[in-house]
């Protein structure tokens, strides 16, 4: 590559594709002109010009950063593999000691390997001012110095539990972050150890292992009392991946939950401690896999895990199955039932465990949120008759046909039928996965709708896929997440009852929409509201973000406000649909849910703002922020009484 750019050359268009425009943007290649990148140059130094070096160099070295502190770090180079032009970028911030900042690395990998460009800077849990200087997207929190106090004997006397340090430590650095950053959080909870002092005698809620288990709890209480704080459960993590070859609490002591294969990394002058006298390191290498980065890509996958929920990177809105082979075993035209088990027979945790385990798998994913539809080559009607379970069957763990949104139970192609119901859910491609059985209807489907990810290949590992695959979850589950399955079913009826009538006017009517609009006071719950700003695109007047924090500072300023408004019809309750910010006599954002555009809501909520903010201000403005999605929003203003004032500004006086 050096011999390449030896010679100054015009790269033309291929500077938009391959690894160029990676290299670019790292400042490696420049697209400037000799001139133009001195004049660049000359003007970010000048900033500088007259400060004390020192400290301009420490700056100049926090934004540059990336990565962890150099003599933690365990990485390779980037190479031309690494540079994926169009990868979507994320920036994270790691705080903590060596067990996050050795990770660094591994994360960037980690997240490549799924299509996710990752910048990691790294420091230690008392620099929180790196939240206010360096661009970030969320920050991930490691295992904090105060764990070593949680095994002290003399907190055993005292009224307050042996983890109580670390709690407080955990309370501080979140609200110190608070106060430069509205991101989302993830805070790691602490490994439970693998050894104890007093083996088998160490009894009792304030036992060693306990110790660290009440910690975890502790933690998890905190962490609700933050919005968008998660914590990383670091100890299911370990364990499942095998914490003895994981956790160093077998070699080294008791608190410091590292890695056994950390000692295979250390540098040779260390040895100094020991006279130079140390044991052959084969037998722990062995006892590690071979592997000394182990715990590194295991905590890798789960923090790129946890990032992608929190971040709402690749979400899933709706699982479409197959239903012979997957929901029951065989053809159910030719069983005539969708299992014969009976407690005679087996208990339920035995081969029919299997299917019993996919349902309620996908009942959890229902609750989470996400539509659940079929696609099967079937006869309808035979499926509706022959779908049915006996008294004695754990009803609570299966599925019913009243469970799906909709359904394509034919002989259609399923590429067909699965496109039918992406039309009819108004939800794009990617945001579907298929599960089928049939190797030919998986690639029929990978072919001819390649932005469907599409799962069925075995059924052994498909349960724990649907319930930890990051894409299929969320932060949090809202009353209006747990409800959307009859949310849509409700819309889909009100779709087939607008196709059906001739006259709009005289369908809007029939709905019997009533709206609630409030202006929220401090103390509201925001989960959703802050939902809805994430996800709504397209009746979403500038596209503004808003965390939950962000919502709660504005709440209790007395020059901004949001508000809210709830929708029902005859066909069910909509729930909350739409929110609006008001920040200094400015509507900021404005949001509204698809599935209510064209009963006159938006035009009903507008109005009702207007008329709360009357008494305050004597005129608003408000933004048009166009993008590719918010056609629907763009006139919203002009036909409400706002006037065109300004480049994407309208205005509106509110004197009577």
């Amino acid at each position: 590559m050096i011999e390449f750019f030896r010679t100054p050359r015009d790269l033309g268009e291929n500077a938009e594709v391959g690894s160029f425009s990676m290299l670019i943007e790292r400042q490696i290649l420049t697209d400037k002109s000799p001139e133009e990148e001195l004049a660049e140059l000359s003007a970010e130094l000048g900033a500088y010009y007259g400060r004390d070096p020192v400290e301009a160099l420490d700056r100049l070295r926090r934004e540059a950063k990336e990565g962890g502190e150099a003599y933690w770090s365990t990485g390779a180079a980037l190479s031309a593999a690494d540079l994926q032009p169009g990868a979507r970028r994320l920036d994270v911030l790691l705080f903590g000691d060596c067990d996050i900042q050795m990770e660094a690395d591994f994360l960037r990998r980690e997240a490549a390997a799924r299509g996710v460009d990752l910048r990691v800077a790294a420091t230690f849990p008392d620099d929180l001012r790196l939240a206010a200087e360096r661009q970030h997207d969320a920050i991930i929190i490691g295992a904090l110095s105060a764990r070593h106090a949680i095994t002290d004997p003399l907190a055993a006397d005292s009224q307050a539990p042996p983890c109580a340090p670390y709690i407080a430590q955990a309370r501080g650095i979140i609200e110190g972050l608070r106060e430069h950053t509205a991101a989302p959080i993830l805070i790691d909870n602490l490994p439970e150890p693998t050894v104890q002092p007093l083996g088998m005698a160490d009894r009792g809620g304030y036992g060693h292992r306990n110790r660290f288990r009440l910690a975890n709890v502790l933690l998890s209480d905190l962490a609700e009392t933050y919005p968008d704080v998660h914590v990383i459960d670091v100890a299911a993590t370990l364990a499942a991946a095998g914490a003895e070859r994981l956790l160093d609490d077998g070699q080294v002591g008791y608190t410091h939950f590292g890695s056994p294969g950390w000692m295979l990394q250390r540098p040779a002058d260390e040895k100094s401690a020991v006279h130079d006298i140390f044991p052959d390191t084969a037998p722990l290498a062995q006892a590690v896999g071979g592997d000394a980065y182990g715990r590194e890509a295991v905590m890798a996958k789960a923090h790129v895990n946890a990032l992608l929920t929190v971040t709402g990177q690749d979400r899933k809105k709706c699982v479409i199955v197959d239903l012979d082979g997957v929901l029951w075993p065989g053809v159910l035209a030719e069983t005539g039932t969708p299992f014969a088990w009976s407690p005679e027979v087996s208990g339920p945790f035995s081969y029919v465990g299997l299917f019993f385990g996919l349902h309620e798998a996908l009942l959890s994913l229902k609750r989470r949120g996400i539509l659940l539809a079929c696609v099967s080559k079937n006869d309808e009607a035979t499926v509706r008759e022959l779908w049915k379970y006996e008294n004695h069957y754990p009803r609570e763990r299966l599925l019913t046909p009243d469970d799906f949104v909709t359904w394509r139970v034919n002989w259609t192609n399923k590429a067909d039928n699965i496109a039918s119901i992406a039309e009819e859910l108004g939800f794009a491609l990617e945001t579907f996965l298929f599960i089928d059985d049939n190797p030919v209807e998986r690639e029929n489907v990978r072919q001819r709708l390649p932005e469907v990810e599409v799962w069925g290949e075995e059924l052994f590992s498909l349960r724990r896929r649907l319930l930890s695959d990051p894409r299929l979850q969320a932060p949090r589950v809202t009353e209006e997440s747990a409800q959307r399955t009859a949310l849509t079913q409700a819309q889909l009826s009100r779709q087939r009852t607008r196709a059906d009538s001739a006259d709009e006017q005289a369908f809007v009517a029939s709905l019997n929409v009533q709206t609630s609009i409030v202006r929220l006071e401090p103390g509201a719950r925001l989960d959703r509201v802050e939902e809805l700003f994430q996800r709504t695109t397209q009746f979403n007047a500038t596209g503004a973000k808003f965390s939950a924090l962000d919502l709660a500072h504005l709440i209790l300023r007395d020059d901004a406000s949001v508000f809210t408004v709830q929708v029902a019809d005859r066909f069910g309750d909509h729930g909350l649909v739409g929110a609006a910010v008001i920040d200094a006599g400015e509507i900021t954002a404005l949001a509204l849910s698809c599935r209510v555009l064209g009963l006159g809501v938006e035009h009903r909520f507008l109005q009702a703002i207007l008329k709360a903010l009357s008494a305050d201000h004597a005129q608003l403005t408000a933004r048009i922020i166009e993008t590719s999605r918010n056609t629907p929003v763009r006139n919203l203003y002009r036909d409400n009484g706002f006037e065109l004032v300004g480049d994407n500004l309208w205005r509106r006086s509110l004197e009577s």
